[in-house]
């Protein structure tokens, strides 16, 4: 996801409407993709509470700035999202303001009565297990003892399955975060069952409830939310956002994304190898991206080695003076090789024997999509043995390999910053939220808002035009 860069900032507390805000004024604008925010000036980014907070926090920071020790979050301390460059004396500006995260002084939820859920649900990303055990230490600060694990992911809270909950406490998630995958386990699907959901964590007396996973994921928990305020539930909903493709809006990146660009590189290191060594080398990756091409175009970036890059976001033909092939041929008479770079959304117009398959969806809810990664290989194979060209094809498809990973050390900080922040928001009886990063603030940010749309490249934007200046392809492959 783009937001900003700005070559200079400015800073300031202000105070607009009663609210205290932090300012990003920036003075030239050197990058950046608005467009996930344009249109919305009059969205709402409220965070919803269970009732007010009156109980005193047992954590032990200060109201002030200048005794060196840790603060607390001030209620009313917002994150501008809409930081641009504009003309203050030719046009209006109106802030769009996210909630600060953060720990508050005064708490909704007494710890002691506080019995938490936690579930992670769709595919694997790397960072599962540090999130799990980030709630769980975090919680335990606050001094709730009550805190179990949902198996499986939704399936686990469903009586059909009787699949047993987890206990956890520190004990339980000590070194985990080492570890690859969820100790809770995880699924796909079920998220639509929402009052069977919803009565097992009634039954189970739940009152904070954690949702680590993606799209389908927090819609999920949206309903769930939704459907604890229609039974007048005291039940506090906050997600973690896990979608190794990065496509939740308004988040800066979701956790594993990092550890997903590492891993993907070391592949795309191993394709450009193989091409070099041989006549006509060519070295084709298949990366996550079913809808969004974010890890294919940063690992791109981050390799240096990929000639061809292919998103979701822009077309491409095989056919043609600027398609595929040409490009292909192109970079064979300059190098003596190519390295293609392909998320797994990409180019699925091309795939025509795939067409009925695009009325259908997995038990998450996504479209399903064919492989374009064996297409294109046997595509490509196809034409060269067509012009009797010698020609050596390496495909490389690291995809579970990646989902696998322990994360590295950034995505372990992130991931346990997050978990930190969603637990702070919790108590305070914050609900129907997500945590994320926004200008380098944790923020709260509303699940509907961040499940609208779903987050993709602009081809305008400064990300993909250092794809483009990257490998050298043209502008349009069509």
């Amino acid at each position: 996801m783009e937001y900003p860069f700005f070559l200079s900032l400015r800073f300031a507390a202000l105070l607009h409407g009663g609210i205290k805000y932090i300012l990003l004024r920036c003075d030239i604008l050197i990058g950046g993709d608005m467009a996930a925010i344009q249109g919305l000036e009059n969205s709402d980014f409220r965070i919803q509470k269970l009732g007010e907070c009156s109980i005193d926090t047992p954590l032990s920071y200060s109201e002030r700035n200048d005794d060196k020790v840790a603060n607390f979050t001030k209620s009313g301390t917002r994150v501008v999202l809409n930081g641009r460059l504009y003309s203050h004396e030719t046009e209006s500006f109106k802030p769009l303001l996210l909630e600060a995260a953060g720990p508050r002084n005064k708490i909704y939820f007494d710890p002691s009565k506080v019995k938490a859920g936690i579930v992670t649900c769709g595919g694997l990303c790397p960072g599962l297990n540090n999130v799990i055990k980030g709630l769980v230490h975090s919680l335990s600060r606050y001094g709730v003892q009550n805190i179990i694990g949902f198996q499986h992911g939704f399936m686990g809270m469903l009586p059909d399955f009787s699949i047993p909950f987890m206990e956890l406490n520190r004990s339980a998630v000590s070194g985990i975060h080492r570890e690859g995958g969820t100790i809770l386990g995880t699924s796909r699907g079920f998220g639509e069952r929402t009052e069977d959901i919803v009565d097992t964590l009634e039954k189970m007396n739940i009152n904070m409830f954690f949702t680590i996973g993606g799209d389908g994921t927090q819609k999920g928990a949206l309903r769930i939310s939704e459907e604890c305020q229609r039974r007048g539930l005291k039940i506090a909903v906050v997600g973690i956002p896990k979608t190794i493709d990065n496509d939740l809006s308004f988040v800066r990146k979701s956790f594993g994304f990092e550890t997903a660009v590492d891993k993907a590189v070391e592949s795309v290191y191993s394709a450009s190898v193989e091409a070099k060594s041989v006549v006509n080398g060519i070295g084709l990756v298949k990366l996550m991206g079913r809808e969004s091409g974010f890890i294919a175009a940063h690992t791109a970036l981050a390799s240096s080695e990929a000639d061809i890059v292919l998103v979701p976001e822009v077309p491409f033909s095989l056919e043609g003076k600027r398609g595929l092939f040409a490009t292909i041929d192109a970079c064979l008479a300059e190098l003596g090789r190519a390295v293609i770079v392909v998320a797994e959304g990409a180019g699925q117009d091309l795939l025509r024997h795939f067409e009925e398959r695009y009325r259908e969806v997995d038990a998450s809810g996504n479209k399903k999509i064919g492989d374009v990664g064996i297409y294109l290989r046997d595509q490509i194979i196809d034409h060269f043995r067509s012009l009797n060209r010698p020609m050596t094809m390496k495909y490389i498809d690291p995809s579970y390999i990646i989902r696998s990973q322990a994360a590295n050390p950034n995505d372990s900080l992130y991931c346990s910053r997050l978990a930190s922040n969603a637990v702070h928001a919790a108590m305070s009886g914050k609900t129907s939220m997500l945590t994320g990063l926004v200008h380098n603030y944790y923020v709260n940010i509303p699940i509907e808002m961040a499940v609208a749309k779903r987050n993709s490249i602009n081809p305008d934007s400064s990300l993909w035009r250092g794809v483009l200046e990257s490998t050298g392809q043209p502008p349009r492959m069509v």
